[in-house]
Formats: C-alpha cells, structure tokens, sequence
C-alpha cells in the first residue's frame, strides 16, 4: 500500500489577528475549517496545518487522525512591517522537518502565500479574498494594511505553481498572471448540512444580514432601504448579524445610524455569532440579504441557501456562481437598491415563499467531502 499523500496547509489561526490566544482549538477561519472537516478520515492524505503565532497557544497535535497541527512562534518583528520574514523562516525551518509532497497556502490576506512561495517546495495557493480587489474597494491608501496585502498578493501570484480559484471571478482576476488555475468553491462547514431545521417563531418575517460593517458591504444602504419599507408600511425585521468595526469611521457611522431604527423596532444588530448561533439566526430568518460591491466567493451565501433561506443578492463576484440555478434566488446590480426594494416588498407582500431545493443544491456543490475529493484529486495531479 502506498504511503498517504503529505500535504503541509499553511493557513491564518484567527486567534492571532483577533488576539484571542487562550482558546483551546486553532480558528483556522470557515472555509478552511470545512476543508479540513472534508480530509479528515481520509487514509490517503496527511494533512500538516502550519500556522504562525505571537504568543504561545494551546492546541492539541491533531485535529483528526490524519491532520496534524503545528503553531510557529513567530515575534511582532517577524511580521507585516517586515514584510513576514519572521514567519517564512519559521515556515521554511519547519517544512524542512515535514518534508511534504506539496505546500497548499490558504489564502494572500496574512503570511501564508509568502511563506508558500519561499518554502522551498512545490505550492499553491487558494484566494479568499481577492486582496488587490479589495484594496481597491476601500481606495486603501499607500503603506495602509489593504494596500500592502494588496502588493504582496501580486508578488505571490507570480511565483506560485498555480492558484486554487473559489469563482470565475477570482479566476479572471488570476488569469493576467498566468499562472495555472483550477476553480475549486470554497466548502460549508458540515453544520450546515447536518443540524436540523429548526421551526420558524410566529412574528414578523426577518430579513437577515451578515457581515462586519465595512463601506464595500453597503450596511448603511441596508439601512435607508429598510427605512423606506417601513415608511411604505410593511411588516418585517432586519437583523444585522457582525462586527461593527467602531474603531472605523463606517462602522462608527452604520452603529450611529442603527439607533432610530432600533428603537421603532423593526432593525436588530445581533453582534458577532458562533457557527450555531448564526446557523440559528438562519433558520429564524426568511431571507439573507447581501449586497456588497465586491466579493471573492460569498460563503454566507451558500451556507444560508443551505439552510433553504430565500436569497436577495449583488451580481458580483462569486454570488453568481453560487446562484446560478438555484431557484428562488434574486440577484441584483450592486447599485440597484430601489429594484432590490421592489423585489423585497413584493415578495413579503407574496407571503415570503421559500426555496424548495436550495439546501440539496448547496449539499451536492458544497458539502465538505465533495470539495475535499476536488482538492485529493489537483493534488494528486500536481505531485
């Protein structure tokens, strides 16, 4: 029998940028998570997740029998304003020790591409978000965060073996680098497929919104809109469900404008959600709203129609890909508030008619075992 596949997955633990280091499990983020769910039991592929922190953290040697986990202690110095140097020579020392087939990067937001493209060793990469794209969204300016991801997302394009692509458009997006691409989506976590549905509470319906407050997600043009459905006297809530980002000057502004609404009782803000919390926000909502002017994939998209969720959507980015064929689902220009207003108070005048085969489409596109087997099947072709 041939030995398992090796494969080192350099991926963020979110408990670095989010300064959480006393939990007891890696946060690896959702996409990569439901990955990992996916390999996990899978006897013909060694996972090596290898993630750089600033402060020791706690976590057991293996996720899964055949996932094993490696936390790189990397000082401040060693990270962006050095542009990771810390991080790749840690990476590089530790990749040396691993030996893997291949070296998979997830994601070009932090260290992990750079560490990928230096390791030594055959990579890929995966994008999350389009980080040039996004800069571009936010007009970031030279020397910002956004502006310098956006910089060494380029640079790591055009040195990697090839990009694991989530949609046609962040295929388009790769393609001047011409760099091979395989357009793989990103996976749901297994949650979303295997908690049950719960029942619907009596009361007015809830249109859900998810996502920190940043000016490219259009939270404060949620906002007007649901102000003019209540003017035009129509019964429903709107729950905005993420960080509200108050050190910002849009987050301080959509909490600003979140109070007049709040009190007349048709807008609730619910905060940061674990998994189950949001899965229940889901299933005590009737539709998901999402509207920004730029994304890579739109996973909360695809785990709400998981949930058999009505979906009201910007045509951008990987939205698209996510609805095509999926009934019930209405896309609009990113620009068109007053037509996703019409379309809004139309169908809550309709009595808000559900999806019927949403949540099996998502399962059969989505589930973690099925992008996970994709994934098997690059590698193998790669190494």
């Amino acid at each position: 029998m041939s030995r398992p596949l090796k494969i080192a997955m350099l991926v963020t633990d979110a408990r670095v940028p989010g300064g959480l280091y006393d939990g007891p499990l890696p946060s690896l983020g959702t996409a990569p998570d439901a990955l990992l769910q996916g390999f996990a039991g899978m006897p013909e592929i060694e996972i090596h997740v290898v993630s750089c922190v600033q402060q020791p953290v706690r976590a057991p040697e293996k996720i899964a029998p055949n996932i094993f986990y490696h936390s790189l202690l990397v000082p401040k110095i060693g990270w962006l304003r050095t542009g990771y140097q810390g991080c790749i020579r840690a990476t590089r020392k530790k990749l040396r020790e691993l030996q893997p087939d291949l070296v998979h990067a997830q994601g070009t937001e932090r260290d992990c591409a750079v560490s990928a493209v230096f390791s030594g060793f055959p990579n890929v990469l995966t994008i999350h978000g389009n980080m040039r794209a996004v800069a571009r969204a936010l007009g970031a300016r030279p020397g910002s965060f956004f502006w310098l991801t956006a910089k060494l997302e380029t640079f790591t394009l055009r040195r990697t073996s090839g990009v694991f692509c989530n949609s046609a458009y962040t295929e388009k997006l790769v393609a001047a680098t011409a760099v091979p691409t395989w357009r793989v989506p990103n996976a749901l976590r297994s949650d979303f497929f295997t908690v049950p549905l719960a029942q619907k509470k009596t009361g007015p319906p809830i249109l859900l919104n998810v996502g920190s407050a940043l000016p490219y997600k259009q939270q404060c043009g949620l906002l007007a809109l649901a102000r003019n459905l209540h003017q035009r006297g129509v019964k429903f809530e709107m729950h905005f469900a993420g960080d509200l980002a108050l050190h910002s000057d849009h987050g301080a502004e959509f909490a600003r404008q979140l109070v007049a609404p709040d009190l007349a009782g048709y807008v609730r803000h619910l905060g940061s959600l674990s998994t189950r919390q949001l899965i229940a926000a889901m299933d005590a909502a009737s539709a998901l709203i999402h509207f920004p002017t730029e994304e890579s994939f739109g996973l909360v998209v695809a785990e709400a129609l998981a949930r058999n969720l009505k979906l009201f959507a910007a045509a951008t980015g990987g939205v698209v890909d996510i609805a095509a064929g999926v009934d019930g689902a209405e896309l609009f220009a990113p620009a068109d508030f007053l037509g996703l207003e019409n379309a809004l108070a139309g169908w809550l005048a309709a009595d808000c008619p559900a999806p019927r085969h949403a949540a099996e489409t998502m399962r059969q596109r989505y589930h973690p075992e099925v992008v996970a087997r994709r994934h098997l099947e690059i590698y193998r072709e790669i190494a």
